[in-house]
């Protein structure tokens, strides 16, 4: 019997779209009826503003290849605006993305590596290699701050076309902040709960007419609220000059500096919880151990730098003909000491038990070079008009990871102490690059004043090369090939403020496209991320329809839409060969609806819901024998939404949901195979004291709700959920 809750979706989901649409209208109709006034006397003076634009709902994203307003793109987009990270004080691109309904750090990693920094997971996928600053592909696996970031782009669904080889869920961008000609100072200094300290400055200087200078920086420390022994400390500067503002010929230079030194959290021992059962009887009538809990050791540390540089050059040859030329050399240097605990075996010694305390161990550098050209042109043929963007992108990719490994040791699982001394073994260098050559063009052509089209194809001729050594071996492999990723919608206006959209794309990613990693032995565990230099690229199609509408003078955007993502060519292990091969395919379908903007003069509210229901066929999935996608909430929820009371205050709230998750299925025994849902409330007051001074008070987890917000690929370790904890700020404005 099929299971209900992975079927296409029904007439059900289709009539609560339906009904979006219809409401929408109504609330179009509304607004006409209370615009029309009586015909105006002659002598009458009107007197036309107009209006300003929400902070709340940015009108259009910021790459050169997207040249549709977001109301009229024919996908589901959701951007995190400056204004809410600041209301929010969400310093992390982790926090900012809570925001976006199913999109999270729900998995913690495999049972012998931990994730490290953003490991986000959208729409059923790991979407960490996905992450992109200002257009451009962002690596390495650090926690990025958001000190020198502007907007956050969220583009769910095919965006092989927009970046090339990419993660089959979409993609994430962040937009940096620019120069801009005025001169002003906003500074924040702020003090959390878990006695964290956090400085911000922003500078914008115009120097004259055309020029401006502007500078960021940053400076955080303090401790992990809720857990022991778990702290941080970073830095951050981002200089940048821009010539020409106003004029037809611009040029931008920006730098970033990123220093940080934390003690990483390898989570928490699921004894006791919801699931859990064990062989030993002392585990097995054991109370969960403390949410505090720190298995690590007192050698845990991770050290990230990170250096990017980055020109732009810009040429308007006339109102309709612009060139864009982008280059940035990038290099995230990162090593850590990462302690996991494992219970998979145990040891009695006096009347304490012990598991495996795996040491995580890491020396990397992650290089980038890119070289991107971009032409957009407005022009019509034949009665038609068109915007087309087109370019061409030139990259180079490299990662050394460097001789670094630690011997795994003993814990006491319910009494775990951190005093011990690490033992350095073997450890093996690897290396991989990757150079791409990608070509694109998009066009968007306006059938009619009510009816578009658009479509796109990109084609990347790449090859990966990696290197490694191993306690069997070298390999020396490499892997050449030509992506051809396409997209193509359509979009009708139903009133000059609605419209209904429908779109298909297409998204591959090759072997070797996440990590740099290759192997040629099927028996290899590399091959179950499709990493196998004999694997065809991994291939997802989504399909999209929609509908979104403009209100309040086009301050409020409304959205829904039902999706379909199909991904073929996913690995899978042959339990008679024990090879893995690529027979198997996923599926994530559902619906989300999203508000984002200004509901009065004074309200302004940012919410969504996604519905996601996920299937898997010949592919290993959840533990407890249902066929959904691990780690992927079928409902999720978030909203974000402030009053300004008074003219100097105001005051936020927001709550988000997240539904139950299943483990990936695997050979563990006697651990907990789903986590449960859970909500969480957070809370905002600002009051601005004069022009130059507010203060703002920032609570979340307001019910101090016990949660888990990730669990590892076995279920032998979770992340708790960060307990009640608040942060008090003062912004100062010049």
């Amino acid at each position: 019997m099929k299971n209900r809750n992975n079927v296409s979706p029904s007439l059900k989901v289709l009539s609560q779209v339906t009904l979006f649409t219809g409401l929408s209208s109504m609330i179009v109709g509304a607004q006409g009826a209370e615009n029309t006034t009586a015909p105006k006397k002659s002598d009458d003076i009107v007197v036309t503003a107009n209006a300003q634009p929400s902070l709340y709902a940015p009108e259009k994203l910021s790459g050169t290849k997207f040249t549709s307003p977001i109301a009229d793109t024919t996908r589901t987009v959701q951007v995190v605006p400056q204004k809410v990270l600041h209301e929010q004080q969400a310093n992390t691109l982790s926090d900012a993305l809570k925001n976006s309904p199913g999109v999270g750090a729900f998995f913690s990693g495999e049972n012998g590596s931990s994730n490290m920094g953003d490991a986000i997971m959208m729409r059923g996928i790991d979407t960490s290699n996905s992450i992109y600053v200002d257009g451009v592909r962002d690596i390495g696996s650090i926690t990025r701050d958001t000190f020198n970031t502007k907007n956050i782009e969220i583009i769910k669904g095919p965006s092989g076309s927009d970046y090339g080889r990419t993660a089959p869920s979409g993609s994430i961008n962040m937009e940096s902040k620019q120069p801009e000609l005025y001169t002003g100072v906003d500074a924040s200094v702020g003090y959390e709960s878990a006695s964290e300290r956090r400085g911000t400055l922003d500078y914008n200087q115009m120097v004259n007419d055309t020029t401006a200078f502007r500078v960021n920086v940053m400076g955080d420390k303090g401790n992990t609220k809720g857990r022991n022994d778990v702290d941080h400390e970073k830095y951050g500067i981002a200089p940048s000059i821009a010539f020409g503002l106003g004029t037809s010929t611009r040029l931008y230079l920006d730098y970033l500096h990123v220093q940080q030194d934390s003690t990483p959290d390898g989570g928490v021992y699921t004894v006791g919880l919801p699931g859990y059962s064990s062989t030993n009887a002392l585990l097995n009538r054991s109370s969960p151990v403390s949410r505090k809990t720190f298995y690590g050791t007192d050698s845990d540390y991770e050290h990230d730098v990170q250096d990017t540089f980055t020109s732009r050059f810009e040429h308007d040859f006339n109102d309709n003909l612009t060139l864009t030329n982008t280059t940035r050399w990038s290099e995230i240097r990162q090593s850590y000491l990462l302690s996991a605990v494992m219970g998979r075996s145990f040891t009695t010694k006096n009347g304490e038990v012990y598991g495996t305390r795996l040491m995580n161990a890491s020396d990397t550098v992650n290089k980038i070079l890119t070289n991107q050209t971009n032409l957009t042109a407005k022009f019509s043929t034949l009665g038609v008009a068109h915007t087309v963007s087109t370019g061409v992108e030139l990259t180079q990719e490299n990662y050394n990871s460097y001789p670094y490994a630690f011997a795994s040791n003993s814990v006491d699982l319910l009494h775990p102490s951190s005093d011990i001394t690490v033992s350095p073994t073997t450890g093996y260098a690897t290396r991989g690059r990757t150079n791409t050559l990608g070509v694109y063009a998009f066009d968007t052509l306006a059938l009619t004043n009510r009816l578009s089209v658009n479509g796109g194809l990109r084609v990347d001729s790449y090859q990966t090369h990696y290197i490694a050594d191993s306690a069997t071996g070298h390999s020396n492999l490499k892997q050449s090939d030509n992506l051809f990723n396409w997209k193509v919608g359509a979009l009708y206006h139903l009133t000059d403020n609605g419209n209904v959209y429908a779109n298909y794309g297409v998204s591959q990613q090759p072997p070797g496209g996440v990590d740099f990693k290759l192997t040629n032995d099927s028996t290899d565990r590399t091959s179950r991320g499709g990493e196998n230099i004999n694997f065809s690229p991994e291939k997802a199609e989504t399909t999209e329809v929609g509908t979104k509408w403009s209100l309040f003078n086009k301050k409020l955007l409304l959205s829904a839409a039902i999706f379909r993502t199909n991904i073929k060519n996913d690995a899978e292990l042959d339990a008679t060969t024990n090879e893995y091969v690529q027979n198997g395919s996923k599926r994530v379908e559902g619906y989300e609806l999203s508000a984002a903007g200004d509901v009065t003069d004074t309200v302004h509210l940012m919410a969504g819901y996604a519905q996601q229901n996920t299937r898997t066929d010949k592919t290993s999935s959840t533990n407890d024998g249902s066929t959904a996608i691990p780690f992927t909430p079928k409902h999720s929820f978030t909203s974000w939404a402030t009053w300004d009371v008074v003219d100097n205050v105001t005051v936020g709230v927001g709550a988000r949901y997240v539904g139950t998750m299943h483990k990936i299925k695997d050979g563990a025994t006697g651990t907990p195979s789903s986590v449960g849902h859970y909500w969480v409330a957070d809370s905002m007051a600002a009051w601005r004291i004069n022009p130059n001074l507010d203060l703002q008070l920032n609570v979340y987890n307001l019910t101090n709700k016990k949660y888990i917000a990730a669990l590892n690929r076995s279920g032998y370790r979770y992340t708790p959920g960060a307990p009640r904890t608040w942060m008090l700020t003062a912004n100062v404005h010049f």
